[in-house]
């Protein structure tokens, strides 16, 4: 470092992370063994989002700003040996989105100090992050304490020669969760033919779009439940949780080249069918108070909202249908067979080629109120170098080698089987 013997940036109380609106102050310390000439010490304060094709490029293949202001702490002078200290403060303004980083790109904040020196002398330059929290109020979404419900009907040959048909039915009791919750899923199966199908799962899958020139689309299962099959002509219902995992919130407001959507799909093997229930991650838990009571039946899911969030099929006319229906025909619990989330490998997930056809909107009005002691776990990313921090405090980042924050394994929970 030449003369200086100590360049550093440090946050007030050694705050991290902040939210729109708030000030962000500090203080450049420098220490130096000798004096030094200078032609300004500039302070500047950025934020900003890079998205690429390639994976961990940061040559970028489009960019956005969203702030960049800069302060001159010290115009020409000398500094003498010694310690010196120089404070700084700007404002945060209230629109920037919530810090992302995943392989294809990244929101990112930062100070960054700079010593201009004068000509033939050696410049000096430091920065340090910063984290931002643009708090995704659940409770701003329209219907969001509805189930978000889908159904789908396939009819499938076997043995050549015979015909079945099959209605995969499945709904969550809400449509908006907080890290931490846990997803209630039921799902129904109503085999009407004379062979078994195969197992059934449950995964809520993550899908990350980068909107270069030609979008990239990160799909990542998050976790996954997997339960029996069902017998020929039986009906047949699974009832099952998925806790939620430290996950960064759905639809990046502020940000127009990163989009994050959640979506629970139910999948059957032999014969294929899926469905898929459009979901979002927030910060702030869905309110269910007495005048905003669930209601009683999914089938109140179904009406479209202003949000976007539609079931990924329309529900089938449920007309009466020999072994088809629940009406005198005994319906059978399915057993779970395991949990699991995805390794660290990030294999590609499995989709239906419709399964995101009904997208939840992406530019949904945050609430900005401050981070409080009770705030939930804040996650950067699924594959960020720092992770996610706790709220309320002065926090300290988490790092990580590990390419995707996995969910805890789910022995280790008192997890409650449905």
């Amino acid at each position: 470092m030449g003369k200086l013997q100590e360049f550093d940036i440090t946050f007030t109380n050694n705050k991290v992370v902040y939210g729109p609106g708030e000030s962000i102050s500090g203080t450049v310390k420098i220490r130096t063994a000798n004096s030094l000439q200078y032609k300004a010490i500039k302070v500047n304060c950025q934020g900003s989002c890079g998205i690429s094709n390639k994976m961990k490029d940061t040559s970028w293949a489009l960019e956005e700003q969203y702030f960049n202001s800069t302060l001159s702490v010290a115009d020409k002078g000398t500094l003498a040996a010694g310690e010196h200290s120089f404070p700084f403060q700007f404002l945060i303004p209230v629109t920037p989105p919530t810090s992302f980083e995943g392989p294809f790109g990244k929101i990112s904040y930062r100070v960054r100090v700079a010593i201009d020196t004068p000509r033939f002398s050696k410049d000096y330059k430091a920065q340090r992050p910063f984290y931002i929290l643009n708090l995704l109020n659940l409770n701003e979404v329209p219907e969001i304490e509805l189930p978000s419900y889908a159904v789908t009907t396939k009819k499938f040959s076997y043995l050549l020669v015979k015909t079945g048909t099959l209605m995969l039915k499945a709904h969550s009791d809400l449509r908006g969760y907080i890290p931490g919750q846990v997803i209630k899923l039921a799902t129904e199966i109503h085999n009407k033919s004379g062979k078994d199908t195969g197992c059934v799962l449950a995964s809520l899958i993550q899908k990350v779009t980068y909107k270069t020139k030609r979008p990239v689309f990160d799909l990542r299962t998050i976790a996954e439940v997997e339960g029996a099959g069902v017998k020929a002509g039986k009906h047949a219902e699974w009832r099952e949780q998925i806790i939620v995992p430290p996950l960064p919130q759905s639809a990046l407001a502020g940000c127009s080249l990163i989009d994050i959507d959640y979506f629970i799909q139910v999948s059957l093997k032999s014969p294929d069918a899926v469905v898929t229930l459009p979901i979002y991650i927030g910060n702030i838990a869905v309110n269910l108070s007495p005048s905003r009571a669930m209601p009683s039946t999914p089938e109140h899911a179904i009406a479209p909202t202003a949000a976007g969030v539609t079931p990924s099929a329309p529900p089938a006319e449920e007309e009466p249908e020999e072994g088809l229906c629940a009406g005198g025909v005994a319906s059978e619990d399915i057993p779970t067979k395991s949990h699991s989330q995805q390794d660290p490998s990030c294999q590609p997930v499995t989709m239906s080629p419709s399964a995101f056809s009904h997208a939840p909107g992406a530019a949904l009005p945050p609430s900005h109120r401050r981070p409080d002691a009770s705030a939930p776990l804040f996650c950067v990313s699924t594959g960020a170098t720092i992770p996610f921090f706790t709220e309320g405090g002065n926090a300290t980042p988490i790092p990580t080698s590990c390419s995707l924050i996995l969910p805890p394994e789910y022995s280790s929970w008192d997890y409650p089987h449905g």
